[in-house]
C-alpha cells in the first residue's frame, strides 16, 4: 500500500505509554425495537429492492447500537509497536471513515466515527479489562476499537499473514463490527444469543463475524479505486490473512484437529469468501450473511 503522506484520523487514543490504561465508562444507547428478525427482514427487503439497508434501518430503528466485545483468537505476548505502525493504522482508520461516511450519506444518514485505542500490554474498556492476548477487539459499549499493535508481529510471524494490507484488513474487520453496532445488529445478536444453545449461538456468531469480513471487503473495494493507494498483491494479502485466522486453521494448528460445532468466526474458506464478496460487490446488500444458504 502507498499510504504515507495520506490523512490520518483524529479519532486516535494512544495509551501505549500508560501500560494498563484507563478506559472510558460512557455507555451508548442500544438498538431499539426491531429485533434480530426485524433487522434481517429489513436487510432482506433491501436486498430484493436494491435499496440501501441503511436508509430503511435509519427510518425504522434509528440505527444506534451498543453491547459487548467481539475479538480475534488469543495470541501470545508481543512487543510495543513503533510509531510508524501507529501512523499506518491512523491512515487506514481515516480511509474507513471516508468510505463509510460516503456510504451513510448515500443512505441518508451520518456515520458516527469510532475511536481507535492503541494500548500496550493491557487496557480497560467499557466492556471490561483486556490484555494483549485478547487480540484486536471492538467494544460497542463505548464505540471504540482496541489494538495492541504488536499483534501485527504475531500475524506475520506466527499466523503466516505478513503485509500491510493484511494489517489493514484486521482493522477494517473491527470497523465492520462498529457498522453492525450502529445498525443495531450486534446488540440484537447478543439478545438472541441468550436464548440459544451454545452450538446455536456459535453458529449465529459465525454469521456475525463473516458479515464483518464482508464489510471489510466493502472498504477494500473503495480503497482499490483510489489511484496509487492499493498495490498489486494487496488484496491477496488480505485474503491470505482471512484464511489464516479461520477457526478450522487455528484449531488444527493448536490441537491437531477441528471441532466444527465450536466455530464462532468461520472457516478459512468462509472468511476469505465473504471478504472477497464484499470486495467484488462493494454493497451492503452483498453482505447479508444471515439469510445466506451457503456460508
Amino acid at each position: 500500500m502507498r499510504w504515507k503522506g495520506r490523512r490520518g484520523s483524529s479519532n486516535i487514543d494512544d495509551r501505549r505509554s500508560r501500560g494498563r490504561g484507563t478506559g472510558s465508562r460512557r455507555r451508548v444507547r442500544t438498538g431499539g425495537g426491531l429485533g434480530l428478525t426485524g433487522i434481517l427482514v429489513v436487510v432482506g427487503i433491501a436486498w430484493l429492492t436494491g435499496i440501501n439497508p441503511l436508509t430503511l434501518l435509519a427510518q425504522l430503528d434509528g440505527g444506534q447500537g451498543g453491547f459487548e466485545t467481539t475479538s480475534y483468537q488469543d495470541g501470545q505476548s508481543r512487543s510495543t509497536a513503533d510509531d510508524e505502525t501507529a501512523e499506518f493504522v491512523s491512515v487506514i482508520l481515516a480511509d474507513t471513515e471516508n468510505t463509510w461516511g460516503d456510504i451513510f450519506r448515500e443512505g441518508g444518514g451520518t456515520y458516527p466515527e469510532p475511536t481507535l485505542v492503541l494500548f500496550s500490554g493491557s487496557v480497560s474498556s467499557a466492556c471490561g479489562f483486556a490484555s494483549s492476548a485478547t487480540g484486536p477487539f471492538y467494544c460497542g459499549a463505548d464505540s471504540k476499537l482496541y489494538i495492541d499493535l504488536s499483534f501485527y508481529q504475531q500475524l506475520a510471524a506466527q499466523l503466516n499473514a505478513p503485509g500491510d494490507f493484511a494489517q489493514a484488513y484486521v482493522l477494517a474487520h473491527e470497523v465492520g463490527h462498529h457498522i453492525q453496532n450502529v445498525l443495531g445488529i450486534l446488540p440484537e445478536f447478543h439478545k438472541a444469543k441468550r436464548s440459544l444453545s451454545k452450538a446455536e449461538g456459535n453458529a449465529l456468531s459465525v454469521r456475525v463475524e463473516l458479515q464483518a469480513d464482508c464489510f471489510a471487503g466493502i472498504w477494500a473495494h473503495y480503497a482499490a479505486r483510489q489511484r496509487g493507494f492499493v498495490e498489486d498483491g494487496d488484496i491477496e494479502e488480505a485474503l491470505n490473512a482471512a484464511s489464516r485466522i479461520g477457526d478450522d486453521t487455528l484449531q488444527r494448528q493448536a490441537q491437531g484437529y477441528v471441532v466444527p460445532e465450536s466455530f464462532n468466526h468461520g472457516t478459512s474458506a468462509q472468511r476469505a469468501r465473504w471478504f472477497r464478496r464484499g470486495f467484488e460487490a462493494g454493497t451492503l446488500q452483498a453482505c447479508d450473511t444471515f439469510n445466506a444458504d451457503r456460508l
